[in-house]
């Protein structure tokens, strides 16, 4: 592949990671305690989109903050997971064969 059709590659492959990246914006992650007192929903981008707090969780500062720190830790390392396997998917798609870097892949 000459140095013009590599460059051609990279360029459409940075197109399709920001394709992915802005999909990526809806696909959500679900997360919750184990006693489902709170839910939280996030996108495959680790923004949040929404909370749901039982009012068992509002009596209680003290273990609803434990409780955020803990599922929001746990969402984010679900979307994060998400993310990282979409976006290594386009890049590993992307890559230009170029001999001997075979061993990459």
């Amino acid at each position: 592949m000459d140095l013009m059709g590599m460059m051609g590659k990279l360029k459409e492959t940075q197109q399709k990671m920001e394709e992915t990246k802005n999909r990526l914006n809806s696909v959500l992650v679900d997360e919750q305690s184990n006693d489902g007192l709170l839910q939280v929903t996030l996108t495959a981008n680790r923004e949040i989109k929404n909370f749901k707090i039982s009012d068992e969780l509002l009596q209680d500062k003290e273990m609803l903050e434990d409780y955020l720190v803990t599922v929001l830790n746990k969402a984010i390392a679900k979307a994060t997971n998400v993310n990282e396997a979409e976006m290594a998917a386009v890049a590993q798609s992307g890559m230009p064969s170029i001999p001997g870097m075979d061993m990459f892949k």
